[in-house]
């Protein structure tokens, strides 16, 4: 993901991640921070912002967006 993450902040490429709920809680939680670290980047309108001990360009035209079914059973 720190990879994925990464390249879309350079290149403001556009992902959308379905069925964000389906993640094992663990794996939720270390995605959901990252992918919090961006947003909080792009909401300051910062060029550039530390991710996982790197620099990172970030290009203001990179979307995130996740899918949710809360409801499906067996998963949080």
């Amino acid at each position: 993901m720190e990879k994925l993450f990464i390249g879309l902040s350079y290149t403001g490429a556009w992902i959308c991640l379905d069925e964000f709920n389906r993640i094992d809680i663990e794996v939720l939680s270390v995605v959901a921070q990252q992918f919090m670290t961006i947003r909080e980047a792009l909401l300051q309108s910062r060029a550039t912002f530390s991710f996982l001990g790197k620099q990172v360009s970030l290009n203001p035209e990179l979307g995130l967006f996740i899918t949710m079914n809360p409801g499906y059973a067996g998963r949080t």
